[in-house]
């Protein structure tokens, strides 16, 4: 067992082993949204579910994991305490990570055995000898330089600041990860995901300049007609001072009216007398986030003259700190901070990206993007069509039925066929049911992220059962699905805390259920001769925020359940013999997050070209505007309302 703890496994320890290994705590990744798409019910094996990689003792990977997300993984793994495993299933080669202690089939058969597995596995090996030290690479350091003062200006070699002159200075940081952008392993605390090595490395700088600590800086602040040192000038009398506010002034010690510093004396009681003077090698000390720095200084008071018991001559006031930094809502300034949410987050997709400049706990600016490597339709410059469409499917563990859909009907549009009216009927179905699985494996999501662990429950358990029913399936699920909607809707205060967050206007570019919840007529369904035969009419909802797009996907849920049981059967998506023929073809199918376009080549009944739009660049860019001024617990709930698929995002 690679992750064991050292020591031999003998008296105590066996018995400590055997609790484990009954007891085991997994860490899944992508993300549980996978898993339940992949039809796993981790739960309902025994495995309890981690929300951080610190609280869990087993790793579970779901199906192959890109470069980044591998990266990220192995960090999440590096976290975990002694002892730890690995479970992976179909995950193929895992490196950067250690090779896996149990494997298995994606299926839930193969999840119970490798479970089965690895807690034999944990009993004979939780602790041994021989155990090895794993460090993951995205996390191994490095020397590089920095300035104090202007923390933004970064080297791999010594030397001066190109912007002030001082002299930089070492601090250790983590090596870059393999992948680009900045992907970061999951939440440890809820709140950050791996700590970065270097917090300066994690802070957004602004202005030109922003001392902290007890760094110095040279301050040159001449006045036109008059001139004096400011450092010669003190005077024995007795009098008090705030650090904080040095024109607040007092004969007797006591405490600041302004910010209720105790007051400390002063040695220059002509400070704020208001004369020109020159500051030279002022001390600039305090903090960017103290909000008693930004009361109401005048005159020369602001560059605080005074020289205090304990603090260096011309103490700096926060004004002049805080000059050249932005300005918040409500009028404060304080330094904004850049925050990875990522790619493992509870609540948002596994995968999904986020970095938030923060203001405070207001997001102040918001970007997202893939952990997911690059997708390449074509693997072979001819592909079979047979194999096409597998990798189409593989595109969006998510969704795979639809984009399925779409590579057949663009298959059969190239080659001049069309599929019988029952089966296209058949077809059309089984796209609705994983419609419904999709939503209800959102709605699962949402209650990880709202708090709503009885709606994650019934969610994820409804979706599992109805991915694989059929339509007399389907059918009998029905009552318990529409049940967990009505209440659902009348969940206290639930439409309260969504009313209006994530409100945006309609788009052009928009499409799925973001679109129609605000007023979009958008769907590619209704085109669709197919769904026009089971008396298929376009859903939209009015206000385009969380709650229209929670109360969208739920009526849509219904809808679907209502086609379903028109077509009165499911058939998976299968193309016909193509032959030999050559041809262009285009298909657009409605995937539960939105039309998704494609346009292929057909060579010798060989696929040549191909080449594929999907609706989640659209939902992504909604996230800046969307996030901007929320409060970080709302720009949340928003950006997940939007129901994004990191898988189809490098399309």
């Amino acid at each position: 067992m690679i992750g064991a703890r050292s020591g031999a496994l003998t008296g105590l320890r066996r018995l400590v082993a055997n609790a484990l290994a009954r007891d085991l705590r997994g860490f899944v990744v992508p993300g549980m949204d996978v898993a339940w798409a992949n039809g796993l019910d981790l739960a309902g094996t025994g495995l309890h579910l981690a929300t951080t990689p610190r609280h869990a003792s087993v790793l579970v990977i779901i199906g192959p994991l890109p470069a980044g997300l591998a990266d990220a993984a192995s960090v999440a793994h590096a976290q975990m305490p002694r002892p730890r495993a690995i479970l992976a299933l179909e995950a193929g080669d895992l490196a950067p990570l250690p090779a896996a202690d149990a494997t298995g089939a994606l299926t839930q058969a193969g999840l119970v055995a490798a479970l089965a597995d690895l807690r034999r596995t944990i009993a004979n090996g939780a602790f041994g000898s021989g155990a090895r030290e794993y460090s993951a690479p995205a996390l191994e350091t490095r020397i590089e330089y920095t300035c104090p003062m202007h923390p933004e200006v970064v080297s791999d070699q010594p030397g001066n600041c190109p912007k002030c002159g001082m002299t930089l200075v070492p601090r250790e940081t983590a090596a870059p990860l393999s992948h680009a952008g900045h992907a970061m392993p999951d939440m440890s605390d809820g709140v950050t995901a791996e700590t970065p090595p270097d917090p300066v490395a994690a802070t957004h700088q602004h202005g030109a300049h922003h001392p902290s600590g007890d760094t110095k800086t040279m301050v040159e602040d001449t006045h036109a007609g008059h001139g004096h040192d400011h450092a010669k000038q003190t005077d024995a009398s007795a009098q008090y001072t705030c650090p904080m506010h040095p024109e607040v002034t007092s004969d007797q010690p006591g405490s600041c009216r302004k910010c209720g510093m105790f007051l400390v004396p002063v040695e220059d009681k002509d400070a704020h007398a208001g004369h020109g003077h020159t500051q030279t090698d002022h001390s600039a000390l305090g903090s960017h986030s103290d909000h008693s720095a930004h009361g109401g200084h005048s005159g020369h008071g602001a560059h605080g003259g005074a020289e205090v018991a304990g603090i260096e001559a011309h103490f700096m006031s926060m004004v002049d700190l805080t000059r050249d930094m932005p300005a918040s809502a409500d009028g404060l300034k304080m330094e904004w901070i850049d925050v990875p949410f990522g790619p493992f987050f509870p609540g948002l997709p596994g995968g999904l990206e986020l970095e938030l400049t923060l203001d405070g706990d207001a997001v102040a600016a918001a970007k997202a993007e893939s952990g997911v490597s690059a997708v390449n339709l074509l693997r072979e410059a001819a592909t079979s069509p047979e194999a096409f469409i597998d990798q189409l499917a593989a595109l969006s563990p998510l969704s795979p039925v639809a984009y399925r859909e779409l590579a057949c009907r663009a298959l059969e549009q190239a080659a001049g066929q069309n599929p019988a009216s029952d089966t296209a009927s058949a077809r059309a179905a089984a796209v609705e049911r994983e419609r419904i699985a999709s939503h209800l494996n959102w709605l699962a999501g949402f209650g990880t992220q709202s708090g709503l662990h009885w709606l994650e429950r019934r969610a994820a358990g409804l979706q599992l059962e109805l991915r694989h029913a059929d339509a007399r399936g389907i059918a009998a699920l029905t009552p318990r699905t529409t049940a967990l909607l009505r209440r659902l809707h009348r969940t206290p205060l639930l439409h309260d805390k969504l009313n209006g967050n994530g409100k945006h206007a309609d788009g052009d570019a928009l499409s799925g259920p973001v679109a129609r919840a605000a007023g979009s007529t958008s769907d590619a369904r209704s085109d669709n001769p197919v769904y026009g035969a089971l008396g298929f009419g376009v859903l939209t909802g009015t206000g385009g925020d969380a709650r229209a797009r929670l109360t969208q996907r739920t009526g849509e849920i219904a809808q679907s359940l209502g086609l379903i049981a028109r077509a009165g059967q499911i058939a998976m998506p299968e193309v016909q013999n193509i032959g030999s023929v050559s041809g262009k073809g285009e298909a657009i199918v409605e995937t539960p997050r939105g039309a998704a376009q494609l346009r292929l080549t057909l060579t010798g009944g060989k696929v040549t070209q191909a080449e594929i739009s999907t609706p989640t660049a659209a939902l992504v860019a909604l996230i800046g505007a969307m996030a901007r001024g929320r409060e970080l617990g709302d720009a949340m709930t928003a950006i997940g309302s939007l129901d994004i698929s990191p898988w189809e995002l490098t399309a």
